[in-house]
């Protein structure tokens, strides 16, 4: 199994960004998938997922209304447009995925990982 998580760069403050992650070796659209993030020295943290069929999603609640995760079955790939990125959005993203049933925000309970992307955020 491989994820691969793309799509990170530097962006002002307020800007945009698409993240995009691709797997390979399973089959995608058995599994949740979910985004996270690390910034230096703080600990990994949830961020989005979205539920097999791509119907439902969840996000933390420091997100809300900026970002949006979707996912595209037929690519085996998943998404995390960002808008109005702020600076403590900055961090390595990763993207997950989750054999469980349902959307979950804790991180063991995900199987698989990607090498991770990261985000800078200039103020």
């Amino acid at each position: 199994v491989q994820l691969q998580a793309f799509g990170g760069g530097l962006v002002q403050a307020g800007g945009s960004l698409r993240l995009s992650c691709g797997a390979s070796g399973l089959t995608f659209s058995s599994y949740v998938m979910g985004w996270f993030r690390q910034a230096p020295g703080k600990e990994r943290e949830f961020v989005a997922a979205v539920a097999r069929s791509g119907e439902s999603t969840y996000y933390t609640n420091s997100v809300k209304g900026r970002f949006t995760v979707s996912r595209d079955n037929a690519k085996n790939t998943m998404y995390l447009q960002m808008n109005s990125l702020k600076p403590e959005d900055a961090a390595v993203y990763y993207c997950a995925a989750s054999s469980r049933a349902g959307v979950t925000t804790t991180s063991r309970l995900y199987d698989y990982w990607g090498q991770g992307t990261l985000v800078t955020v200039s103020s």
